[in-house]
């Protein structure tokens, strides 16, 4: 559930106009509901709450300091992928003691930088990785808390691009040669196992393949407690969906709770979660202005200021976002690619849909884009990195400013030659 509904045909976020958002702020524009964010995080801890657990909000979701600040207040930690993922979620308020280190390519500064910040655990991916992190440690004279991700080859139902579980794809260790990497790291002189991590993949909306994933890194953890290799953690990942169309009904997180806390109590072992685009995705609209209507022989455009360097989704994975009118109208429906300015043919929010006929000033929001959303854009055609305004009851706060001309030039120096 979200909070972008109408009131007399006009599109709200909350309590607040969508129109009067824009009129201060402008178009493009990405609007976030606090009270959608706040939501999606307790249905996650009233799921899990009669277990011993640690939600872990995915920041490559959508990273701004102030939903992560959020988080931070609900409780929450973080799971990270980079150097600047924890740098800001350090920064928001959330606990070092409550994030985790996924990716597969750490670079040195950042596992020193992770090391000198106290995280929880880093999920470590490789056994290069795990040898490098030992050797960094030792450097600073630290032990360093790990678990291996351990790639369960489980295949789900989502874009080839965001499942991440089989053997073919670049993460985790394969979970046959899980034992021996285990074994490896017990031998290190500067590693301390806490845990097995696991992720599956992205915008999973059946429970099985979680269940199927959980009960083949469950016998490993069962293996390695026999061989006196202690298990304290299962970090079971992310990628809980969620409804993009009317006709998708993703599991809700108590339905998650109901099947695996059953194993996960058998085992004695704490939970970590790392839910991302569950607890933000439908919490945001990308706002977009209607600039031209065109006509290409029985082809219809509808041309718009938002472009794909803004959302990238449908561009990248051909992924649906439903796309309402701000103001509601009665006109005449017609089939028409909505598209941006951008010099691609690829640059596109959605194709044949039948949408009311827009006219030129319209309004369109384009739904479910809380989640990867402004956490892939770029200045793609030197275009500048719109707002992003977040809403609470009857007041919204301006959360990023709109990049202007001038930002294009920033940290850019011309040789002297050249002048």
């Amino acid at each position: 559930m979200h909070y972008f509904t109408y009131k007399n045909s006009e599109l709200f976020a909350e309590d607040v106009s969508v129109r009067d958002i824009v009129n201060r702020a402008g178009t493009p524009l990405y609007i976030y509901s606090h009270k959608t964010i706040t939501r999606h995080l307790d249905a996650y801890k009233d799921a899990f709450n009669s277990y011993p657990n640690t939600i872990c909000y995915a920041v490559k979701a959508n990273p701004n300091p102030a939903l992560l600040r959020i988080i931070a207040k609900k409780g929450g930690g973080a799971d990270v992928i980079s150097g600047g993922e924890l740098f800001l979620a350090l920064k928001a308020g959330i606990p070092a003691k409550k994030i985790v280190y996924a990716g597969v390519g750490k670079t040195r500064e950042e596992i020193i930088f992770a090391l000198r910040s106290g995280i929880l655990m880093f999920n470590v991916e490789s056994q290069d990785e795990l040898v490098a992190i030992d050797h960094i440690a030792g450097e600073l004279g630290v032990k360093a808390p790990i678990a291996l991700r351990v790639n369960p080859d489980i295949s789900v139902s989502t874009h080839p691009y965001i499942s991440t579980g089989l053997k073919k794809h670049k993460f985790g260790i394969p979970i046959e040669k899980a034992l021996e990497n285990y074994r490896l790291a017990n031998s290190l002189p500067n590693i301390r196992i806490l845990g097995i991590h696991k992720h599956i993949g992205s915008q999973i909306t059946r429970v099985s393949p979680f269940v199927a994933a959980l009960k083949k890194v469950l016998s490993l953890a069962q293996m390695l407690r026999s061989q006196g290799i202690k298990i304290q953690y299962m970090d079971i990942g992310g990628g809980l969906g969620i409804p993009y169309n009317n006709d998708e009904n993703p599991p809700h997180p108590k339905e998650l709770a109901l099947k695996i806390l059953p194993l996960l109590r058998k085992n004695n072992l704490k939970l970590i979660t790392e839910p991302g685009r569950s607890i933000t995705g439908n919490a945001g609209i990308l706002v977009t202005k209607v600039l031209y209507l065109k006509k290409h022989h029985k082809k219809e455009f509808v041309i718009v200021d938002a472009g794909m360097n803004d959302l990238l989704r449908p561009s990248l994975y051909d992924a649906f976002h439903n796309i309402q009118h701000v103001k509601r109208n009665r006109r005449t429906k017609i089939s028409a690619d909505i598209v941006g300015p951008v010099c691609e043919s690829g640059d596109f929010f959605a194709k044949d849909r039948k949408i009311n006929r827009p006219l030129q000033g319209d309004l369109l929001a384009i739904m479910s884009a809380g989640a990867y959303g402004f956490s892939m854009s770029s200045t793609y055609n030197s275009r500048p990195r719109v707002a992003e305004v977040l809403v609470k009851g009857k007041k919204f706060h301006i959360i990023r400013e709109r990049e202007q001309y001038k930002d294009l030039v920033r940290g850019i120096k011309i040789p002297e030659f050249l002048k």
